[in-house]
């Protein structure tokens, strides 16, 4: 397939002498390129993010006598300092 790409002065120049002095041809240089982009990116595909387990282990659970509002507000009473 034929495209046109533009591609920097200085970065082509880079491309032209490096491929001269490999004895290859600017086409296989620029294949030769976007295959390890792409194997590179698709090497370090990210993976799924996955929650670990922070449940506690106390044991016992809520205990009689004590009501979900009694600990909603005790979780928002401010700390009094001694």
């Amino acid at each position: 397939m034929k495209t046109t790409v533009e591609i920097a002065d200085s970065l082509f120049s880079q491309a032209k002498a490096l491929a001269a002095k490999e004895n290859l041809s600017i086409r296989s240089l620029i294949e030769e390129g976007l295959r390890s982009a792409i194997a590179a990116r698709n090497a370090a595909t990210v993976k799924p993010f996955r929650l670990r387990d922070g449940s506690f282990k106390g044991g016992r659970g809520l205990q009689p006598g004590v009501d979900w509002k009694d600990l909603v507000s005790l979780a928002y009473e401010e700390e009094v300092q001694p």
